[in-house]
């Protein structure tokens, strides 16, 4: 039998629980080989102790964890056997038949043909990724002390919690969104999810089926259309502009994604023709339309544009929000406002895949609005936000001028940046040598339905909440440099 004792320097407690631990994997090994067959028995626990230089107990120990597996049978003043019913190991064939591999769902299938989502693993030193945040704009002493508050109030006994959220936050979430965007709704009509992907993957699952249309922008938010495809969507892409996307001859369809307030990546607002065009689109379809707020908070000319939600008469809307651009994509907290007929399958559905978001979070992030904090907080980074949107603009006049075309300026947190001299085709060939130069620069082509157009030229999806000005000087110098080296 291997020797299960090694020469480590643990203490006393921690060398016992690893002996045993090895006398138990050496026993199943030597059943596993055939040495202990089923019913034949085992030494002494004497015996195999002086045999070790173990405790008898150590043994012993063994043999129950050993017993309670199934591997062996004892019983007072016997010597332990091995099961009687324990199958016997069957000799390995000359060769082997090759494994079948595992079979994935037709879920699975749509998923993993996908294309890949991009992931840096290893920030660069210069980052312009879209999406996100500088971590000194996190109101830490202020999330610390409510997390605590939170902690402090746990009851008595832990259980499962309501899927739709706790009800104080969902009641805090409803006055925020009537204070910051006009949106009127009720408590009951917010479901709280694990950020705003989420709430789009359920979206998903409650209206679609395979084979079902659904409306979607060109270019839209890449994570949107994954989430549409895997679920067997045919997509039917509707070119943006300066409008939002054009809405004159929407085809039928089950759903619309849109992101009316600030269009991702183009930075266009869906103008009110196209507004009330998209509204009557639904209601004649009896179609279904999310709107991703994903950064209304940041305005930087005029107020926030209200939400298409607060046009709708016809219950058609499906409002999606986030803290993510605000407090931090770590914390996976968003929010779904549901027209009333659909609250009672997305509360369902919440419940069954994860039965609710955390809820220490949820009565953290509820003291910061009922407190007035998260407004204080959204004002200051929206100032500092303009701060860092004004010394990237400045930059790229100063270093690029009248090589590049920028849009989106007016809002969020990510400007697009067209280059004049560069074709599409080229786009690659510029992030890629930006990333050999530690400079994170991201292409707007992946985010079309058809990327390659040789028509267009190269784009970058340039976001800027995460760097300080001087960072965003640096950068847009280093964009200047390289270039300068591709001719354009």
């Amino acid at each position: 039998m291997e020797q299960p004792v090694s020469g480590n320097t643990t203490g006393p407690v921690e060398r016992d629980v690893g002996a045993q631990r090895r006398v138990v994997v050496a026993i199943k090994r030597e059943i596993a080989a055939g040495v202990h067959a089923p019913g034949s028995r085992l030494p002494s626990t004497r015996a195999l102790a002086a045999e070790w230089g173990l405790s008898r107990a150590t043994v012993t120990a063994a043999f129950e964890q050993l017993a309670a597996e199934g591997y062996l049978e004892t019983r007072a003043g016997a010597r332990a056997r091995v099961a009687a019913g324990l199958a016997q190991p069957k000799p390995a064939p000359e060769t082997a038949p090759a494994a079948r591999p595992t079979e994935i769902s037709a879920y699975g299938r749509r998923l993993a043909s996908a294309s890949p989502i991009p992931w840096n693993a290893q920030p660069f030193a210069l980052d312009f990724r879209y999406g996100e945040l500088a971590g000194g704009d996190f109101p830490t002493l202020a999330w610390r002390r409510a997390l605590a508050n939170a902690a402090t109030r746990r009851p008595a006994r832990l259980r499962y919690g309501d899927p739709r959220g706790l009800p104080e936050l969902r009641a805090a979430l409803q006055g925020y969104l009537w204070r910051s965007r006009g949106l009127h709704c009720e408590a009951d009509d917010i479901v709280v999810v694990n950020g705003s992907q989420q709430g789009l993957d359920l979206c998903a699952r409650l209206l679609i089926d395979p084979g079902d249309r659904v409306v979607i922008e060109d270019p839209a938010y890449h994570l949107a259309r994954q989430v549409f495809l895997a679920a067997g969507a045919e997509l039917a892409p509707q070119l943006v502009d300066r409008g939002g996307m054009r809405t004159n001859a929407l085809p039928p369809a089950r759903l619309a994604f849109v992101t009316p307030s600030h269009q991702m990546p183009l930075g266009s607002i869906l103008s009110a023709t196209r507004r009330q065009e998209l509204l009557a689109w639904a209601a004649r379809n009896g179609a279904a339309i999310i709107e991703d707020d994903y950064d209304a908070e940041y305005r930087h000319d005029v107020g926030p544009v209200p939400p298409l939600r607060s046009l709708d008469q016809a219950g058609s809307v499906i409002y999606l929000g986030t803290v993510s651009k605000t407090l931090s994509p770590t914390l996976r907290l968003g929010y779904l406002v549901l027209p009333q007929g659909l609250r009672e399958v997305f509360a369902r559905a919440k419940r069954v895949t994860d039965r609710h978001a955390p809820e220490l979070e949820q009565a953290a992030l509820t003291e910061l609005i009922a407190n007035g904090t998260y407004e204080r907080h959204v004002r200051r980074v929206r100032r500092r936000n303009g701060e860092r949107r004004v010394a990237l603009l400045q930059a790229l006049r100063l270093h690029l001028g009248e090589r590049v075309t920028i849009s989106g300026t007016d809002a969020g947190l990510h400007v697009l940046v067209w280059i004049n001299g560069l074709p599409q085709s080229r786009e690659a060939e510029l992030t890629e040598r930006a990333a050999a130069a530690s400079l994170g620069l991201y292409g707007v082509s992946g985010l079309y339905d058809q990327p390659d157009n040789r028509d267009r030229r190269a784009g970058l999806v340039i976001g800027y909440a995460a760097l300080d000005e001087a960072q965003i000087i640096a950068g847009v110098e280093r964009l200047d440099a390289l270039l300068r080296e591709l001719g354009a």
